[in-house]
């Protein structure tokens, strides 16, 4: 089955770096997007991030300047390098993949903490 695995969370400062990793596996099927969102306690999942496989990508507006979303096909694995880090960027990153299977509905991952603290 298609499985997603994140990467890279963890303890930075403010105004440190980051880079989150996510691979896709188990497709029978090209990827369309994949894509990075964040849901902090007690608030709704926020899409903060979306590469396409032209290579085209979409920002929420609380990141742009600071976070980098890129991809590899080849390797089927999409990054997320999150600079100037705020407290409020805490929150459990999940990545997700859209295929080109003819379904409405995302594959995702379980998540990975990062936390934004001096």
């Amino acid at each position: 089955q298609v499985q997603l695995v994140e990467s890279g969370g963890g303890l930075v400062q403010p105004g440190g770096s980051l880079r989150l990793s996510c691979a896709v596996s188990g497709s029978h099927f090209s990827i369309y997007a994949m894509g990075w969102s964040r849901q902090a306690p007690g608030k709704q999942r926020e899409l903060v991030a979306i590469f396409y496989s032209d290579g085209s990508t979409n920002y929420a507006d609380s990141v742009k300047g600071r976070f980098t979303i890129s991809g590899d096909n080849a390797k089927n694995t999409v990054y997320l390098q999150m600079n100037s880090l705020k407290p409020e960027d805490t929150a459990v990153y999940y990545c997700s993949a859209d295929l080109w299977d003819g379904l409405d509905s995302d594959y995702w991952g379980q998540g990975t903490q990062v936390t934004v603290s001096s």
